[in-house]
């Protein structure tokens, strides 16, 4: 089972599934996440974002046999609409994994995949 950081855990996120070998997480919504009245802070939006990067790099780089420590280049993220308060989900895909680079698309829905709140994107030095 996949061990979120501590500050995945304050914010109340866990894995709450997996596809295609990617850790699937969710956040409920709740005090700790709550920016203006009944919407995601988007602080908390984009600390669901970058641990469901972490998570999937993680399990790719397992399954490889690798454990390098991992250093962000750059996260970039893109807020499309508001979350609302019910519960979020993210899932990260690798685009690419070289030897001492990563690109990560990560992707942050509600109750309809097809339509995100947000979406990231992070490189990452593996060394």
């Amino acid at each position: 089972m996949l061990e979120l950081p501590a500050y995945a855990r304050s914010l109340g996120i866990t894995v709450c599934g997996e596809e295609a070998g990617m850790p699937l997480l969710t956040v409920e919504f709740g005090p700790t996440v709550e920016g203006r009245p009944q919407h995601f802070h988007g602080g908390a939006t984009a600390g669901l974002l970058e641990t469901a990067g972490y998570a999937a790099l993680h399990a790719a780089l397992k399954a490889s046999g690798r454990d390098p420590q991992l250093k962000p280049i750059n996260i970039t993220v893109q807020y499309l609409a508001a979350g609302k308060s019910r519960p979020s989900f993210a899932i990260g895909r690798i685009t690419r994994l070289g030897r001492r680079n990563a690109n990560v698309a990560v992707e942050a829905w509600q109750d309809d995949r097809a339509r995100p709140i947000a979406t990231a994107v992070m490189n990452i030095l593996m060394v």
